[in-house]
């Protein structure tokens, strides 16, 4: 069963809007490729970090909702880590008073 997700994403800040939408699109794929579906984007901009992190200043925060059983979230995280140009992630399953919030 699939289970809705609430991912925030870090990019570096060094990409530039186009590369942004193709680091997007291949956490989508990679989502995809584990069964999963994407719900929603939603890009929140370069934000500074509170201390330097393996020597980045800032980061470009997206917010991802997404579906996926929960027992591949693990192999998910693995094939961020390996294949994609994401920073830093962060995962919580979403609650439907959430997702109502949002709509």
């Amino acid at each position: 069963m699939n289970t809705l997700y609430e991912g925030l994403f870090i990019f570096p800040d060094t990409l530039d809007e186009e590369n942004l939408d193709l680091a997007i699109a291949r956490v989508k794929e990679e989502l995809e490729t584990l069964g999963g579906t994407l719900e929603s984007t939603t890009r929140m901009g370069k934000k500074n970090f509170a201390r330097p992190l393996k020597k980045q200043r800032a980061g470009l925060y997206v917010v991802l909702m997404f579906k996926i059983d929960g027992t591949k979230i693990d192999a998910f995280k693995k094939r961020l880590k390996l294949s994609t140009n994401v920073f830093r992630h962060q995962f919580v399953v979403a609650t439907e008073v959430e997702v109502a919030q949002e709509a």
